[in-house]
């Protein structure tokens, strides 16, 4: 009876100690495709305007960093905008200084477009631009060279400029989209901003974790 109460007695130590090594196994299973997974960076082009101080606050409240590419003649604009976003965390690119084609004018004038903003961006962040999303996603090697910017473009479209529907913008980005996405989107509209704070609800609630395209790129880098 005794020996019977013995081998009883370390069966159980024995099954609770290969309980717990399993879990910390599991735990740490998940904890590591937690972190290396799950990342998605959030873009906003054409900036700032009337709805980006509004984005701005929904981001702070959730705790997200994004990037914003700016227009050049807008950060004049909104100056004290464009310093906002910096002073929160986020990163500025340079989408040009008017929005233009950049593979439909002269190389000169592409450059001169480029330059022209990250200098006015520079001049109210005090910080130098290194990344560009150029208009329509129109870029060429040599223009690279000669700016020795990176470009940023994207994988997840809501054509939110053209559907104007939270909704609609909603849904597409949650449905199509995963781990190591860039999401486009636009926060001069206020359909935008509505379902980019959707977007980061819904998907910080299935695991996911928003950073910005340094992050992402540092990350691949690794």
């Amino acid at each position: 009876m005794i020996k019977k109460t013995i081998f009883v007695e370390i069966f159980i130590v024995v099954s609770v100690l290969l309980c717990v090594l399993i879990f910390r196994r599991q735990t740490t299973v998940v904890t590591q495709t937690d972190e290396e997974k799950r990342r998605i960076a959030l873009t906003f082009d054409d900036g700032p305007g009337k709805y980006t101080e509004e984005l701005l606050d929904g981001l702070l409240e959730r705790n997200v960093k994004a990037t914003f590419f700016l227009i050049g003649k807008n950060a004049e604009m909104y100056p004290e905008i464009v310093k906002r976003i910096e002073q929160e965390g986020h990163i500025i690119g340079n989408h040009t200084y008017s929005h233009v084609k950049l593979t439909c004018i002269s190389n000169e004038k592409a450059i001169e477009e480029i330059r022209k903003t990250n200098s006015i961006i520079e001049n109210i962040t005090g910080k130098k631009v290194e990344y560009i999303r150029p208009p329509f996603g129109n870029w060429t090697k040599k223009l690279e060279n000669s700016v020795n910017m990176k470009p940023v473009f994207w994988s997840v479209d809501p054509r939110d400029w053209s559907v104007l529907n939270t909704d609609t913008v909603t849904c597409h980005i949650v449905n199509n989209t995963s781990e190591g996405d860039i999401v486009l989107m636009h926060d001069i509209f206020e359909t935008s901003v509505d379902a980019a704070m959707n977007v980061v609800d819904i998907l910080q609630q299935k695991g996911y974790e928003f950073v910005t395209v340094e992050d992402m790129f540092g990350s691949e880098e690794k």
